[in-house]
């Protein structure tokens, strides 16, 4: 009697160990599919040419943002043009998103030394295997927190004065950030030393609809 209670318990302990493992692995699967998540929901193309039509005020501009350097981390590559100028882009940079905790991250913010020589790779993100991380420097200040505020859906900003900015008289810009499956929708400003507005959407973010 004794022998079986003890081969029950053992088949037990074992069972619950099992069990106890199989939990871990599932947590640890989940929350490493919350930044892939994310990272997914940022690819691809967009533009804002609905809401250009909607609202006069604003520019159809169009936002691409490809997976590089896929080995080494969550990378993309990202450019901004008027879409009826996109050979000519006013913006090219490199995001890197790192994990801060289960549902809050960073995207990190690079630039890009002879930024010229990269516009429309993003249609052959290969390219960027020859560009070394030296060649890019760190926007320091200028990274986006992000928090998971529900499934395929992300909100974040910069820091209120973190991200300096020299760009037509202001001297730190802000940035707020949605993310969703269909669309990102994206509020950048530009503030003087005091606090005043001198650049940017007045009204709201740019509503950039995903094109694939």
């Amino acid at each position: 009697m004794q022998n079986k209670i003890m081969q029950l318990l053992t088949v037990f302990i074992i069972f619950s160990a099992c069990k106890n493992e199989e939990s871990k692995s599932t947590l640890k699967t989940d929350k490493q599919e919350n930044i892939e998540e994310l990272f997914a929901l940022m690819q691809g193309s967009f533009n804002s040419e609905i809401q250009s039509k909607v609202d006069s005020s604003y520019y159809n501009i169009s936002l691409h943002m490809y997976p590089i350097w896929e080995k080494q981390g969550y990378y993309l590559y990202v450019e901004q043009a008027l879409n009826s100028m996109q050979d000519k882009p006013y913006r090219q940079r490199i995001y890197k998103l790192n994990k801060i905790n289960d549902s809050v991250f960073s995207s990190e913010v690079y630039e890009m030394k002879n930024d010229s020589l990269w516009i429309g790779k993003w249609k052959n993100p290969k390219a960027f295997d020859s560009l070394t991380l030296e060649e890019i420097s760190l926007k320091s200040g200028c990274e986006v927190i992000l928090k998971r505020i529900s499934e395929k859906y992300y909100r974040g900003k910069t820091g209120d004065t973190t991200c300096r900015s020299s760009l037509r008289g202001a001297a730190f810009a802000r940035s707020e950030v949605e993310i969703l499956e269909d669309k990102i929708i994206s509020w950048d400003r530009g503030f003087d030393s005091i606090g005043n507005y001198v650049w940017g959407a007045e009204k709201g973010g740019y509503i950039f609809n995903k094109l694939d």
